[in-house]
């Protein structure tokens, strides 16, 4: 349980609700323990009554009935205050004994009615509770989300960190919600049970209660069982799911090489695993109810046969037999209650120590100053190296470079020489192996961290759109923008006239990642987020490569005029996207190989010369 001490302070902050529902389970139960006393007097006095009347009709005059001692305070009060209503006399003996009957089924039903109300308010507190902890531990989760920096993302899947913000923390309200009411709920009712039964008889309330623990220690193993086979069916529930996901979301690929058959074949292999396994699951939770049928009924009959010699030598009455019956089936759940709530408590507990870890993952990027600051726009690589922490490769080696503000300058080189990698480390998204990157002369480090972020204009080289409207996404980046910002942004991007021939204009809602946009045209909302902006830094990395170089041309031209007089960086494949940048730095396998304009590039006879002279066959 060490794991769940975490949510110790959640049970303070709402500890005004736990303990109320505490009060009502204690008052719920006072009210569930009494009930089998009014069943009991009842027959007691029914057999009291049966035995005064054979007497009456024999003939004798003095004879005396047992009133029910739980109902004699208001048998009193309705004698008192309606004469006649009550009267053991010959006369109306009859009806005197309908009457109290009838009080005891009156009596017994505005027990349970009050018994009712306290189970409600026991849900609604401890219950809501629960409901209110998983809110909180979820917008914790997801906060820390947030403050986590790429580097973890790369190292997690996106489903397991789904999970721990759905699955985990769901598993966690399980034991916040109906594990510890029931609990409660049983410890006090087993207290309440057995002390009263003690109290009547010590013996047969040993008998009664002796195949309980048994009931509890089987209910402990078949739940184990089940608690098994369902985490082996949900994990192929998973797998199932995941095969189909992948399936409708690469239609178009498994059509293209016609590949329907084997699919179709995985998925019968697949969905006969989980058919299997969900029937073993089935026949583990057909054996709970006759395990529980089963230990019941021997403790009824056991409380009966012994029950019974004990009336019969006068130690106990009738009623008293049936009073043990009904605490036996209160008893039932409870105990039943045991394994289920202990596996809730296991499941719990191993879904909160990963968001324990979780939560314990402190960011490798972090702000060491909260005061903001204005940035102007000069940038330096101070003999910069980068290698990746889970491969060990060395993205960038040694490199060095000064980018004056107000500068444009474009970055190319081949797939995979490290262009990307100086994008991230500008934004901050990793920290460099070695050497430091600098903006207005002063470690990155020493800059407040989304001050820096807030004046960089990024647009990554892969596009992710949200599922909103196209407005949304382009101020995106903005806590408000109005409608003049969002079109004038889209304009400048050259997307605008794309936007207004939508049956919607800027308020089309887009699908998944943007999935009714084409690959230019999400391209271009991207770019109009950056530049909505207006940042002191504009970072585009090979963000053209999805449009025409007619389409590249008006965007380029569009973006010339946005470019004056801020820090502007393009990190393309093409050289067609920057040759009409001030400077131009080729990157080759991680290194700083060629700097300078692009007719002195071409000069040199280098890499640049080789990659011009590719471009130009590949486009003839």
């Amino acid at each position: 349980m060490k794991n769940l001490q975490y949510l110790n302070k959640y049970f303070w902050k709402y500890r005004g609700r736990f303990f109320m529902g505490f009060l009502f389970i204690v008052l719920g139960n006072l009210f569930n323990v009494y009930a089998p006393v009014l069943v009991r007097d009842g027959i007691d006095f029914l057999a009291s009554a049966i035995s005064a009347s054979e007497k009456l009709n024999a003939g004798n005059e003095a004879v005396e009935v047992a009133k029910p001692a739980s109902l004699m305070a208001i048998a009193s009060w309705f004698s008192s205050t309606f004469p006649g209503f009550i009267s053991l006399n010959k006369n109306s003996f009859a009806s005197s004994i309908a009457h109290i009957a009838l009080l005891l089924a009156v009596a017994y039903f505005v027990i349970y009615a009050i018994k009712g109300v306290f189970l409600f308010y026991q849900r609604q507190t401890i219950i809501v509770m629960s409901r209110y902890i998983e809110y909180d531990l979820k917008n914790e989760v997801y906060d820390h989300y947030q403050k986590l920096d790429a580097a973890f993302y790369k190292r997690h899947r996106t489903g397991d960190l789904m999970n721990r913000i759905s699955e985990d923390v769901n598993r966690v309200r399980m034991y916040l919600g109906p594990a510890v009411m029931y609990t409660l709920s049983m410890i006090v009712l087993v207290i309440m049970c057995v002390v009263v039964m003690l109290r009547i008889d010590v013996e047969l309330t040993l008998y009664t209660l002796s195949p309980l623990p048994f009931m509890m220690v089987a209910i402990f193993y078949v739940s184990t069982i089940m608690n098994r086979r369902s985490e082996r069916v949900q994990t192929q529930q998973s797998k199932l799911s995941t095969m189909v996901q992948e399936t409708i979301s690469g239609v178009r690929v498994v059509k293209s090489f016609h590949r329907e058959e084997h699919f179709e074949k995985e998925f019968d292999k697949e969905s006969a695993l989980y058919k299997n396994k969900l029937l073993r699951l089935v026949r583990a939770d057909a054996a709970f109810m006759p395990v529980i049928v089963l230990l019941v009924g021997l403790s009824t009959a056991l409380t009966v046969y012994v029950g019974a010699n004990k009336v019969m030598a006068g130690e106990i009455s009738a009623g008293v037999i049936v009073q043990f019956v009904f605490y036996v089936n209160l008893l039932t759940w409870p105990f039943a209650s045991v394994g289920w709530v202990t596996s809730l408590v296991q499941k719990a507990e191993a879904s909160q120590e990963r968001i324990n870890a979780f939560l314990k993952t402190e960011p490798e990027i972090q702000s060491i100053t909260e005061e903001e600051e204005k940035i102007e726009g000069t940038i330096e690589f101070k003999n910069v190296t980068y290698k990746f922490p889970e491969s060990g490769i060395t993205a960038l080696n040694n490199i060095s470079f000064k980018i004056k503000q107000g500068e444009k300058i474009g970055i190319i080189g081949r797939t995979g020489s490290g262009k990307s990698t100086i994008a991230s480390l500008l934004l901050r998204l990793y920290d460099p192996s070695e050497g430091a990157v600098m903006i207005d002369g002063k470690n990155l480090k020493q800059h407040h961290l989304y001050s820096i972020r807030k004046n960089i204009g990024y647009v990554p080289q892969e596009v992710f759109l949200f599922s909103e409207s196209i407005a949304g996404n382009i101020a995106f980046g903005m806590d408000h923008a109005d409608e003049s910002k969002i079109k004038d942004a889209a304009q400048r991007a050259d997307i605008h006239n794309n936007i207004i021939n939508f049956p919607q204009q800027y308020n089309t809602l887009l699908g998944e990642r943007g999935i009714n946009l084409s690959g230019g045209q999400k391209q271009r909302v991207s770019i109009a987020r950056a530049l909505i902006k207006n940042p002191r830094i504009l970072l585009f990395d090979d963000c053209l490569s999805a449009v025409d170089t007619q389409t590249e041309a008006h965007i380029l031209a569009a973006l010339n005029e946005e470019m004056k007089e801020k820090t502007s960086i393009i990190i393309s494949h093409r050289i067609s996207s920057i040759k009409s940048a001030d400077r131009i730095m080729v990157i080759d396998k991680g290194a700083l190989v060629e700097i300078g304009t692009h007719d002195e590039l071409l000069s040199k006879n280098g890499l640049y010369k080789s990659l011009w002279e590719k471009q130009l066959v590949a486009e003839d």
